[in-house]
């Protein structure tokens, strides 16, 4: 509470000075002093923000408003009405997460604005201070003279102090399946990346990047940007001015509107995110997005178990199967099914996912109009539906539904009830869906507000169903998990896939090094990990996936999500010993550790599994081998574990040697201390259960 204090008695001895003179600054600092963000208005009125770590300037004065649709912008002649504090210290419990015990632990800086002329519109603007970073809003209060907000532009600036290394991908309107970029600030060229080859929609109008966005300054220090709550507005990308090395808001628009927003008063935007961390893996530690978001608005979500599934996927893109029955191999087939149902059934795996079994496939690639193809609630006549389900209740095995909108919303939203209640009435209480393709209405991008819209109402209408949602082709994550955790995981990013078919080479070696530390600090990946023919052999002789086999298995624990997939077809698990640590990984947690790790490079975790107490840690890295000492000291203490080892053999290479791997059996304790030696692209995956 001192620094609550502090805030108060400052601000009291300005009014104390001169209750005549504007009060046109004020700051608060986080719980434990390190951070400090002061605001003020500059002499014409405009508000601006800057953030000190330490005593590091970390973002420079940069300034705050918005641009407004036939109306004088919001943006000057401010004067401070009022400023209010609090501090808040709290914990909270996920009822399926990374850890079961989150701490919300930050001080609140209120400040209200209002313009000195004779419209004297109404701004407040909110800012939360946490040891880990900071968030901020906007808030639209009723008022007489603003009822009807129109938002042409947000000019939110984040002036940066140097020229810091940055993981970025382009600011696309329409999709997150970029591969990172490890650039300066000053290099950042998001135009070049426009018309890619590989991606279904792309819309990249001028040079921003999309969040989250990470850079390490000269100094070590590591900064990430975001948003959290987006709720009713348009996702956030960040236009780059290369030559003052500033970042700015840069909505995604529509061209259906011609602006970026709509909305009528009250209203508040969703937080703009800096997450701020001495080490890169505290970034992965910090749960500030997350916390940003409102407590959970459903009451119960017992119905959704967090799971590792099995499932008809990755054949097709292999080009094994189809997903339409009129290619003549489908895969979709009442009989694959099962087959898939049993050998989850034998190894610890509660889900199976079935895509194509619905009508429509043959008819959506390639037109332009895809309104009205998809059904979702019949099957084609090979797929019993009914009986698929019943035989895999019979084994204790959940269905997981699929449905491919192909990104034509009028056609899901006529069916969307419909869907649900059949899953409800089958007992399937998770789906994954997908938006592959331009949307229609044509104009309308995925990440614009529009579609934020349709994304969050399909979630909060799912759980009226008891249906947990998996949103392949999103938005972006923003932590609305809290608020709604059936929204249990997304894509939103390059994905497993990419190293099936794309025309590139696939996933590079660092690219997952990179996700960790960029993508993951958003939420949950279905990233669907587990693939053991590396080669792709004899399906894709011109692809493979780019890491060892013990990579894949350490996914399992350092790309989170409740659900995890084991991607690859049954005939490459059968036999092979390193399937059992796909039988026995969790995915729930009671508490995660970040052993190491730096961006781009490589990265371990260590996760407690609820329940059970056993512990399951992973290692990556990226092209270059490494050798890494961890301890074990998170283990519990005066208790022997066995740990199983999972590790890249000894001429183990991504490249010339993928599915090199030895499996070892040792028993440790917490003062045990392990040195893993990963292969180029490769990984270690090691279980610890008590004895």
């Amino acid at each position: 509470m001192k620094t609550v204090f502090k805030i108060c008695f400052l601000v009291g001895i300005c009014c104390f000075i001169s209750c005549t003179e504007e009060v046109k600054s004020v700051a608060i600092s986080s719980p434990n002093d390190n951070l400090n963000v002061s605001f003020f208005l500059s002499d014409n009125g405009t508000a601006h923000y800057k953030v000190v770590h330490k005593s590091t300037v970390v973002i420079d004065t940069s300034s705050l408003g918005f641009e407004l649709k036939d109306v004088a912008s919001l943006d000057r002649n401010f004067k401070i009405v009022k400023t209010t504090t609090n501090s808040v210290d709290e914990t909270w419990k996920m009822p399926w997460g990374e850890q079961e015990s989150v701490r919300n632990h930050y001080n609140e800086l209120a400040i209200k604005l209002q313009e000195k002329d004779a419209l004297q519109r109404k701004l407040n603007i909110v800012f939360k201070v946490y040891n880990d970073g900071i968030g901020f809003r906007y808030e639209f209060p009723e008022q007489e003279n603003l009822k009807e907000v129109i938002i042409t532009d947000e000019n939110t600036q984040f002036q940066l102090t140097g020229d810091h290394k940055t993981w970025w991908i382009p600011g696309d309107w329409d999709i997150y399946e970029h591969l990172y970029t490890t650039s300066n600030v000053s290099e950042i060229d998001a135009l070049s990346k426009a018309n890619h080859a590989n991606l279904a929609q792309t819309y990249i109008p001028e040079n921003a990047v999309n969040t989250p966005v990470t850079m390490r300054t000269k100094d070590g220090l590591h900064l990430s940007f975001h948003e959290a709550a987006l709720i009713d507005y348009s996702g956030m990308t960040l236009k780059v001015d290369t030559k003052k090395l500033s970042f700015q808001s840069e909505l995604v628009g529509s061209e259906r509107t011609n602006y970026k927003v709509k909305r009528t008063t009250p209203f508040t935007t969703p937080w703009r995110t800096i997450q701020i961390a001495e080490k890169a893996t505290e970034l992965i530690d910090s749960k500030l997005i997350v916390n940003l978001n409102e407590p959970s608005k459903i009451d119960n979500v017992s119905w959704f178990t967090p799971m590792k599934y099995t499932g008809i996927w990755w054949e097709m893109h292999l080009g094994k199967s189809s997903w339409d029955k009129a290619a003549g191999k489908h895969g979709a087939t009442t009989e694959n099914a099962k087959a898939f149902i049993d050998f989850s059934a034998k190894n610890n795996i509660k889900g199976v996912l079935v895509e194509g079994w619905n009508t429509g496939w043959e008819h959506w690639i390639g037109f332009e109009d895809r309104e009205g193809v998809f059904d979702f609630v019949t099957p084609y006549d090979d797929y019993n539906l009914q009986e698929v389900v019943r035989y895999a209740n019979e084994k204790g095995v959940e269905i997981i539904m699929h449905h491919e909108t192909s990104a034509a919303i009028g056609t899901y939203d006529k069916q969307m009830d419909k869907a649900y209640q059949l899953m409800k009435d089958l007992d399937i209480h998770s789906v994954k869906s997908g938006y592959v393709g331009k949307i229609i209405p044509k104009g309308e991008y995925h990440h614009g507000q529009w579609m934020v819209n349709h994304y969050n109402n399909a979630a909060i209408k799912a759980a009226d169903y008891e249906v947990a949602v998996n949103a392949h082709e999103p938005t972006k994550a923003t932590g609305l998990r809290r608020t709604y955790p059936n929204i249990i995981s997304r894509e939103g990013l390059r994905g497993q896939e990419f190293n099936a078919w794309a025309s590139d080479g696939g996933n590079p070696a660092e690219h997952l090094p990179i996700v960790a530390f960029t993508r993951m600090l958003a939420g949950p990946i279905d990233y669907t990990p587990g693939i053991f023919n590396i080669k792709l052999s004899p399906y894709k002789e011109k692809n493979q996936v780019n890491t060892t086999i013990s990579q894949q298995l350490a996914l399992y624990v350092v790309i989170y999500s409740p659900i995890q997939m084991a991607a690859d077809l049954i005939e490459h698990y059968e036999g092979n010993p390193a399937l059992q640590f796909i039988r026995d990984v969790g995915v729930d947690w009671k508490q995660t550790k970040v052993l190491n790790g730096e961006v781009g490079d490589f990265v371990t975790i260590a996760r407690e599994e609820r329940d059970t107490g056993n512990w399951f840690l992973g290692s990556i890295t990226d092209e270059n081998a490494r050798d890494l000492e961890v301890s074990l000291d998170f283990l519990s203490p005066n208790t022997t574990y066995t740990a199983t080892i999972y590790k890249d053999g000894k001429e183990a290479h991504w490249n010339d040697n993928p599915t090199a791997i030895e499996i070892e059996t040792m028993e440790v304790t917490a003062e045990t201390k392990l040195n893993l030696q990963l292969a180029a692209g490769g990984g270690t995956a090691i279980s610890f259960m008590k004895k």
